[in-house]
């Protein structure tokens, strides 16, 4: 009886084990691990959100608060200037055009001297005096800096018609410029503080 050896094929090249990956490993991160990072980086997030609209709330409320201290500045300096304005006395008019012009801009200071002449021809001879006290100051609008300012003065006067001491409100439309120091560069609607007709 003749014996034949059978051959075993060899396997086929897909039948071939594969090699896994490097080093053979496998890492295995448990859920609550990425649970517990996922919660830090939301909170990290959260943290990091919170303090940048921190941040922008508080330059906003600091340039709210400046500007709410620059129109009380404009305020003030408006009111000093239209009871400076309000206090006239015929005997000592160059006093009185010192006042309108202190504070004021080289241009509006330029105009009082122009005026100045015209305004001791009517004082002087109707001997007009008056003096003012502050009722309230408004900014009514402002611009690049540049605040226009009402103020109401109550103002007692007297002249040679009316020697018993009146009482008028007057309105000062004031304009003050922050860029410029401070200064008063136009005023207007004074008209009923002196007698101008």
């Amino acid at each position: 009886m003749s014996t034949q050896t059978l051959d075993t094929p060899a396997p086929a090249a897909e039948d071939e084990p594969r090699p896994g990956p490097a080093g053979g490993r496998q890492v295995t991160v448990p859920v609550s691990t990425l649970l517990t990072t996922a919660l830090t980086a939301l909170c990290v997030l959260a943290a990091v959100c919170f303090a940048a609209l921190w941040w922008n709330t508080r330059a906003d409320l600091n340039t709210e608060r400046q500007g709410a201290a620059d129109a009380a500045h404009a305020e003030r300096v408006a009111t000093d200037y239209a009871v400076g304005a309000s206090r006239v006395d015929y005997r000592d008019v160059n006093s009185w055009v010192g006042r309108l012009k202190a504070g004021t801009s080289t241009e509006l200071a330029a105009k009082f001297d122009a005026t100045a002449p015209k305004l001791t021809e009517i004082l002087v001879p109707m001997q007009w005096a008056s003096e003012g006290t502050a009722s309230s100051a408004k900014v009514a609008s402002e611009s690049s800096g540049v605040y226009q300012v009402d103020v109401f003065v109550d103002v007692d006067s007297t002249s040679a018609q009316t020697p018993d001491k009146t009482r008028t409100t007057v309105h000062y439309a004031v304009t003050v410029d922050a860029g410029k120091g401070w200064q008063v560069i136009d005023v207007g609607g004074a008209g009923g503080a002196l007698p101008l007709k």
